[in-house]
């Protein structure tokens, strides 16, 4: 025993419990605690013997003349300090039973413990009465696992861990410590070097530079967002208008000072903004834990905590509640494409390749410096699938954007002749990937009804947004990144040579319907010299901004859901950079407020009127009216809902010259009315329009047998509804629970500012 004791006391002894805590003797009961602090150890009143030569102490029931039960089962231990010489107080963590149960075991090593965060991390809880944290981590193949912290100097001798055998798991219960207490995993490998790492279920971590874990305090948020919950339930996303307000909240707002506002202050700030401009939905780009601001996020370090750049779990629970108390869902950028090579985190956990594949050439993306994971491993695909799902069901996240989805599907990605390995079959493809990502998008949409998950996928893999048992990947919608290449592209153009490139502007309908589009107008089209929205059109001051009108008009008016950059709805000049925040004092020049304000009109007339967002994903909702005249870079288009009634005529001008008398042809209808110019004077135009109403001629023309003559404004696009009997373009509802923006001003009015972007 006493070579044991010398073994645990150099921290190279990898079952402390078969020498710790209770043991039985010849006579009875022997307590064994190790306490390298302590001079003198005692308990109810009986003195402990130190084991010569170590730093164990020891009680003999037997000889102390007591019995067990009037000891207890975990007796609060007196000892001695030798530095400070005060008496202090401790539970020995070894009197306490394994808490992880067989059957977590079995699932995880299977893969399939879809709620594994609530067994593994840290944990606050009382058992057999006594209030503690249990510490779990998975470490296979190593010789010791520790639990260090300020509650123990760091010392990986203090608190060996219990190795639950082949799972790979350690776990260990230590009494006492509290909410906020730091703590990391220090790691003799089985080579015997030593290691400390994060957490990889932390799911609270200190700021940065900080690199510890938190011990979480229990959540007390009560959520408030039933009715939102069981709504989207029950959603027909479908069918239904999502409009994405895509932003960076650490630079979305900051304070005077350069500081974040947290999630509180977004609250009263960032909600209302959005809700007034009309978005259906807000997308974060992540907020799981990272060390470096200018990663965006996307360089994660602690995949299960919210960063505490923005404030506490709760606090980002908080915000969330109140984004559905006011009609606004909140999408997550999730990123289980590849992680950092931070030593601290989950790069080589255990000294070697763990998380990551072992093989470089699957492993790493030496373009990003990052690794990949090993998808093919069940407890690394469990420690990703359930890291999605713990964000759906402890944050009530409404939907998933999966970043670098192309990364992941091929095993060429970004690599060279002699990079990469092929599949069993000799394939690019990466199939343990692809398997992930399957499973992953079968349990999302199984276990949350109404969830979205949204591909960032920019290749031409099929049926990205398909249902798995068709063949499919799962996803809900995917980026339409050639969408966003080809129309960037052509509107980049100079107006006179737009004609030759009339192509990009019309080639995306050709696929427009094989999958279930985003069309987005990302971040990552305004960073690294790539320009604003703004600064990318083409002309003077008054063209930039009349471009960005039009093709945000365009955006709108083509099938597929939207999304667009924090930034870009009032025209920021510089591009976009996480370490300040947006331009908000361009909205005293009207240009800027009246491009916002054309983004606020844009987005009602998306919500309320079917023709624009029924049929987003079916060519029943589309049809050209005329798309060959790219002589005068005119084109038009018919948006049709699930009845003729909802029936919208939009043209587009994509040069500078006015056109009027240009005919087209229509459905029937006894006249058209313009509901939106976006040349219109209150959204900075030159206010080149069609006053009232336009009267339908029975002259057929470009296949209908109507036809009517409008004027196209320069640089501008025209939105036409039908008039009937009865005006088809409905009011927005007046209830609080309806989706659409309560109390929106009309078209022209000045746009709602919260007060504190006015200062």
């Amino acid at each position: 025993m006493i070579e044991a004791i010398q073994r645990l006391q150099s921290g190279s002894f990898h079952d402390p419990f078969s020498l710790l805590g209770w043991h039985p003797d010849r006579q009875g009961w022997v307590l064994r605690t190790f306490l390298p602090t302590a001079e003198r150890v005692r308990s109810g009143g009986q003195r402990f013997e130190r084991i010569e030569g170590t730093d164990c102490f020891e009680l003999s029931l037997s000889r102390a003349g007591i019995t067990r039960e009037k000891l207890g089962q975990h007796p609060v231990l007196q000892y001695k300090d030798k530095t400070s010489g005060e008496w202090l107080e401790v539970i020995c963590p070894y009197t306490f039973e394994p808490l992880i149960g067989d059957l977590d075991l079995h699932l995880f090593g299977q893969g399939r413990h879809h709620d594994i965060w609530t067994v593994l991390g840290a944990h606050l809880m009382k058992v057999d009465g006594v209030e503690g944290c249990q510490f779990a981590v998975w470490a296979p193949g190593v010789q010791r696992v520790s639990v260090i912290g300020n509650f123990n100097a760091w010392d990986g001798r203090r608190y060996p861990m219990r190795s639950r055998g082949e799972s790979g798991i350690w776990e260990l219960f230590i009494p006492g410590l509290p909410a906020g207490e730091s703590y990391k995993f220090e790691i003799l490998t089985r080579h015997g070097a030593i290691v400390k790492k994060t957490d990889p279920y932390a799911r609270q971590m200190f700021l940065r530079p900080e690199t510890t874990s938190c011990i979480p305090a229990v959540s007390t948020h009560g959520w408030q967002d039933g009715d939102w919950m069981d709504a989207r339930e029950q959603s027909d996303w479908l069918h239904a208008p999502i409009s994405i307000y895509e932003l960076h909240a650490g630079s979305w707002r900051r304070h005077p000072d350069g500081s974040f506002y947290h999630w509180r202050e977004l609250v009263d700030s960032l909600i209302p903004y959005v809700k007034a401009l009309g978005y259906t939905h807000i997308e974060l780009l992540p907020v799981s834990e990272h060390p470096l601001d200018a990663s965006w996020g996307y360089q994660v370090s602690g995949y299960y905590a919210p960063t505490a750049r923005l404030g506490s779990p709760d606090d980002f629970r908080h915000f969330v509640d109140q984004c559905h108390r006011h009609g606004i869902g909140v999408l997550l950028d999730w990123v289980p494409a590849h992680f950092p090579k931070d030593d601290f985190a989950l790069a080589r956990f255990i000294g070697e390749p763990l998380y990551e594949h072992a093989d470089p050439r699957k492993g790493e993306h030496q373009d990003w410096g990052t690794l990949i994971f090993d998808y093919g491993r069940n407890e690394v695909r469990n420690f990703l699938l359930a890291n999605a799902l713990y964000w759906l069901q402890e944050f009530h996240i409404d939907g998933l954007r999966v970043d670098a989805v192309a990364s992941m599907l091929y095993l060429d990605y970004s690599r060279q002749v002699g990079q990469w390995v092929p599949n069993r079959h000799g394939g690019r493809e990466n199939l343990e990937a692809i398997e992930f990502l399957h499973e992953l998008n079968r349990v999302v949409h199984g276990r949350f009804r109404g969830v979205l998950t949204i591909a960032e996928e920019s290749t031409a893999w099929p049926a990205v947004s398909r249902p798995v048992d068709i063949g499919g990947l799962g996803f809900s919608m995917k980026w339409d990144m050639g969408w966003m290449n080809d129309n960037l592209t052509y509107i980049e153009e100079d107006p006179v040579y737009r004609k030759y490139h009339h192509n990009k502007l019309t080639f995306g309908f050709m696929y427009a319907f094989t999958e279930n589009f985003v069309l987005p107008l990302s971040h990552d089209e305004v960073v690294h010299m790539k320009k604003s929205m703004l600064d990318k059109m083409p002309g003077d001051y008054w063209q930039k901004f009349a471009n960005l009108r039009l093709f945000y008009g365009w955006q709108y008016a083509h099938p597929g859901k939207k999304l667009l950059f924090m930034g870009g709805e009032f025209g920021q000049w510089q591009e976009w950079s996480e370490a300040r925040e947006l331009d908000w004092n361009l909205l005293q020049f009207p240009a800027h407020d009246g491009l916002r304000a054309l983004v606020r009109d844009l987005n009602r007339l998306y919500r309320t009127s079917p023709a624009l967002n029924y049929y987003d994903f079916d060519g029943r909702g589309f049809r050209w009216i005329d798309c060959h005249d790219y002589e005068q870079s005119v084109v038009s288009l018919l948006r049709m809902g699930p009845t003729p009634a909802d029936e919208l005529v939009v043209v587009f001008n994509f040069t500078p010259v006015p056109r009027h008398g240009y005919r087209i042809g229509v459905p029937p209808a006894r006249a058209y009315r313009e509901v939106l110019n976006s040349d219109s004077a209150y959204y900075g135009g030159s206010n080149c329009g069609n006053q009232g109403q336009l009267p339908t001629r029975a002259e057929p023309w470009m296949g209908f047998d109507q036809s009517i003559e409008l004027t196209l404004p320069p640089l501008g696009c025209v939105f036409l509804q039908a008039v009937h009997e009865e005006p088809a373009l409905q009011d927005l509802p007046e209830d609080e629970e309806a989706v659409a923006v309560e109390q929106m001003p009309a078209a022209g009015e000045a746009s709602p500012v919260p007060a504190e972007v006015r200062a």
